[in-house]
């Protein structure tokens, strides 16, 4: 754990659940944190100062992170919405970085790969997307690695797999899956449950981008965050159900159609990602936890926090 400073200011932009968890995770380090989203109006992250700005506006995002030494990047948006406006944010952003001379960690995912045929997917795998997102986040990358070879910015990227985790709603297994867990409802899965899947715990994505903040050395490249090996949806579904002290009743979708909270929309902009449930999706972090001597909070336990937040969630 670092020692703050005054110039020792850490930005996270985006407040959903990596960003949220992210910044506690700062505040637990030590670190000023300062959050950002368009309204300013999420839940506070106790000990964070929280401002809104519109990120997609190069002048407010310059605002937002003016006096960083380092800036998060862990905005997102609506499924359909990707691949137009996530090209305009990363100008705005990587600008904005740039301008105020800080470091820059991007949140990012595995859609750059695209299709592997089941084989683990290491920060080596050639990005080979075919999808329109898959294709728009490889070139994202590619902007931001060139960005800092060039010596325009300092850049350094954090891939997660399907993330769970305490605030994880729009996840598979997030709010189609717990809420339907503990009070007996329907639990969703996608595609062939019983190929091995991995899930990245929101909290190891949270430490793992704290991480690659408070090291300067690894910018310059992408890194796996923390993911444990990877089970099988039923073998998770069955931990599940140990701990709520009942069997699940599972719905599986076999292609993308609309199901309970992803509506017709979501499941039109998913369709071309559906390969992700349809063979194995196996994220190898091992360089990560090698360079970091960090590990993936163990699977159980991941779920027992998990769990313990749904049921606090759901009492509300």
């Amino acid at each position: 754990m670092t020692s703050p400073s005054a110039a020792d200011l850490h930005v996270v932009l985006g407040t959903g659940p990596a960003g949220s968890s992210l910044a506690a995770e700062l505040v637990r380090r030590g670190h000023p944190v300062r959050t950002v989203d368009r309204s300013g109006g999420s839940p506070a992250v106790p000990g964070a100062e929280r401002v809104a700005a519109d990120l997609s506006d190069p002048e407010a995002a310059r605002a937002a992170v003016e006096g960083a030494s380092v800036v998060y990047h862990c905005v997102n948006v609506a499924y359909h919405l990707q691949v137009e406006a996530m090209p305009v944010i990363q100008r705005a952003i990587l600008s904005a970085a740039e301008k105020a001379g800080a470091r820059l960690v991007v949140v990012d995912t595995l859609y750059p790969y695209g299709e592997t045929g089941g084989r683990a997917m290491t920060e080596d795998t050639p990005w080979r997307a075919t999808s329109a997102k898959g294709r728009m986040r490889a070139e994202l990358d590619r902007i931001y690695l060139d960005a800092h070879s060039s010596g325009r910015a300092r850049v350094v990227l954090g891939r997660a797999a399907d993330c769970f985790g305490p605030g994880v709603l729009n996840s598979s297994l997030g709010g189609a899956a717990f809420p339907g867990a503990l009070t007996g409802g329907s639990v969703l899965a996608l595609g062939d449950i019983d190929l091995p899947h991995s899930y990245s715990f929101i909290g190891d994505v949270a430490r793992g981008l704290a991480v690659l903040g408070e090291s300067p050395d690894a910018d310059g490249r992408v890194w796996h965050l923390p993911t444990g090996s990877a089970p099988t949806t039923r073998e998770v579904h069955e931990l599940i159900a140990a701990r709520v002290g009942h069997p699940l009743t599972v719905e599986t979708l076999v292609v993308a159609e609309p199901w309970g909270p992803f509506d017709a929309v979501f499941m039109d902009s998913y369709r071309e990602l559906f390969y992700q449930h349809t063979e194995p999706q196996i994220m190898d972090s091992s360089a990560f936890e090698r360079r970091f001597g960090v590990e993936p909070t163990p699977l159980p336990d991941a779920l027992d926090a998990t769990i313990d937040w749904y049921r606090e969630f759901l009492a509300r």
